[in-house]
């Protein structure tokens, strides 16, 4: 029998569990699989052998290019093996995978167990007519619990592949990354989890958390990174986990993401929480606007970030809040509010440089696209881009953001975090007519610990 070829383009930062777990789901079908991770390994090292069926993993954008990019290369290289795009940008654009033949088949959602029963049809069919036919069913979500078994990632790039934690005391840690849950209970407008899973999620079964949690630590990691879109739809789910690590592994640290909302919900949690070894939480601010809020539905105002600022700085747990400063509601003068905001509240230390020039994406089939539809702003679907265009009403935004993102780009990790902000600030003051402050930004919170690699949800 053939082998199958399990391509990961997701540049996470961690050991692909996109791979892990999909390549125990189709060994234990006792199908020959080999794992590939485009983030540290290149398509030079594909098998040799014969290869009759290709499965390329797609959770976000820039994997939807290195996915599509490397799908291409391997058609010419293994004419007849069908090739299967799976995980959330696949179901977002399944449109434009199945109809320009990049993908023979789309899986989103729940996939491990539909990816091991794809991958048997291959085999009974000897790798051809497998999944061309336009079956509706095909774009729909899997959106089944699944008992998810440990996954193997034994055969991955080893953990020092990958990130690493940062201390403020220069300390460099191993990372490994779980999830203890899939999916979301919430519906920003902009998540692109939003649309494959439509406000549900799944935990992960508590034996299989904790013993993949085993096996990276016993491979060296010394802090865990929790996957999950937010740690906090289940929280007691989260806590049981948290606890166990803590109890079994007393000096391995761990990070998570949570919503401001949850976050505010369940301050005697997040409380538990650093005492069982919370070294950081990641929380998606997004906007200093309350209206860009609510046009995001992202449940929280800026006055519930202030809150969650001052309870976190009371527990001394940092936290890392993310960001889209670059929107079509958010005018120049916004801007500079934001910018004042991250510095008057000692933040400057806690976003990474590339944060302050992110601009909205809108994939296929966003929940943006039923509240924004007729925006003058909103552009038509680029589908090779994997997103609609949309033009801000101000040029000067969509020139700033342009040219913040190169000079992020162009100073790199050669300037510190104040350093590149301070030259973010200038010019943006510069812009609006106001004169640029001469005066220090103010207090700042310290460097906090942080992985090797940023990388936010």
């Amino acid at each position: 029998m053939g082998q199958f070829l399990l391509i990961s383009c997701f540049e996470s930062g961690f050991q692909p569990l996109n791979l892990a777990m999909p390549l125990t789901c189709l060994r234990a079908r006792g199908l020959n699989v080999v794992a590939l991770d485009l983030s540290v390994q290149s398509l030079q090292d594909c098998p040799a052998q014969e290869v009759i069926g290709i499965a390329i993993s797609v959770p976000m954008q820039t994997a939807m290019r290195l996915g599509v990019t490397a799908a291409d290369a391997l058609r010419r290289k293994y004419p007849d093996a069908p090739v299967c795009f799976f995980g959330l940008y696949a179901g977002l654009n399944a449109d434009y995978l199945l109809q320009s033949g990049k993908a023979d088949t789309v899986l989103s959602g729940e996939v491990e167990e539909a990816l091991a029963d794809w991958a048997e049809k291959v085999v009974h069919h000897n790798g051809a007519g497998t999944a061309r036919a336009e079956d509706p069913d095909r774009l729909s979500p899997v959106l089944e619990r699944l008992h998810l078994p440990l996954p193997q990632r034994h055969d991955l790039p080893p953990l020092s592949a990958y990130a690493h934690l940062l201390t403020p005391d220069g300390e460099v840690r191993l990372a490994g990354q779980v999830e203890a849950s899939r999916g979301c209970l919430h519906t920003c407008y902009h998540c692109p989890v939003v649309p494959i899973y439509e406000g549900r999620f799944f935990v992960v079964g508590f034996d299989t958390v904790t013993r993949d949690i085993q096996q990276q630590v016993e491979a060296g990691a010394q802090h865990i990174s929790f996957g999950d879109p937010d740690f906090l739809n289940g929280p007691g789910h989260s806590l049981r986990i948290t606890e166990w690590l803590h109890t079994h592994y007393p000096a391995v640290t761990f990070d998570f993401t949570a919503k401001v909302e949850h976050l505010c919900r369940y301050p005697q949690h997040v409380e538990t929480f650093r005492d069982h070894g919370a070294a950081f939480i990641v929380s998606a601010f997004e906007s200093v606007q309350d209206a860009v809020l609510r046009n995001l539905d992202k449940g929280h105002d800026v006055a519930d970030m202030e809150q969650l600022l001052q309870w976190l700085g009371g527990w001394e747990l940092p936290i890392q809040p993310t960001w889209i400063p670059f929107t079509p509601w958010t005018s120049l003068q916004d801007y500079q509010e934001f910018l004042d905001w991250v510095a008057h509240h000692g933040l400057v230390n806690c976003v990474p440089p590339i944060q302050l020039s992110l601009r909205l994406l809108i994939p296929p089939r966003s929940w943006l696209l039923r509240q924004f539809h007729d925006e003058d702003w909103l552009g038509p679907l680029q589908p090779e881009q994997f997103t609609y265009a949309w033009t801000h009403p101000d040029p000067v935004m969509d020139e700033l953001q342009q040219e913040l993102e190169a000079l992020v780009a162009q100073l790199g990790d050669d300037w510190s975090h104040i350093e590149i902000f301070r030259r973010v600030r200038a010019i943006v003051y510069q812009k609006v007519g106001n004169p640029v402050p001469e005066e220090e930004l103010g207090p700042q919170l310290p460097p906090p610990p942080r992985l090797t690699e940023d990388w936010f949800c």
